[in-house]
């Protein structure tokens, strides 16, 4: 079941993108009512930085197939968080010690989630794939 909101048409296809080359804990929270600079912020978790980069690459593939621009792209290099604006969609690739160090969830506790990667499993469950 698709979900025509325009945040989720954002949000869908960059969270789908990073499970499709396996991040963990895919996680998108709406902070539109919270931030001047963003409308979603995504955050996933790579297991290496060669895994972060591959992710990262994917949600970009995504976003320019989805007409998307990317505004900027830091900590590629490094790969322990890589961000990437989109405008209106902000996209954080952590290692999995950064992710914990920086606790973007507790910080931005009071967005409203949007997705979880654990959405996809439901939904396969749910349809027997």
């Amino acid at each position: 079941m698709t979900d025509p909101s325009p945040l989720m048409q954002i949000t869908r296809p960059l969270c789908e993108a990073a499970l499709e080359v396996k991040a963990e804990n895919v996680l998108a929270l709406d902070v539109s009512g919270l931030s001047a600079f963003a409308d979603v912020f995504v955050l996933a978790t790579a297991s290496s930085d060669r895994h972060a980069r591959a992710i990262a690459d994917k949600v970009m593939e995504a976003a320019r197939t989805g007409g998307m621009e990317t505004l900027g792209v830091e900590g590629y290099d490094e790969a322990l968080w890589i961000l990437i604006d989109l405008n209106d969609a902000i996209v954080h690739v952590f290692r999995g010690e950064a992710r914990e160090h920086y606790d973007l969830e507790r910080l931005w506790g009071d967005a409203d989630p949007l997705f979880a990667g654990a959405d996809r499993e439901a939904e396969a469950g749910e349809t027997g794939a």
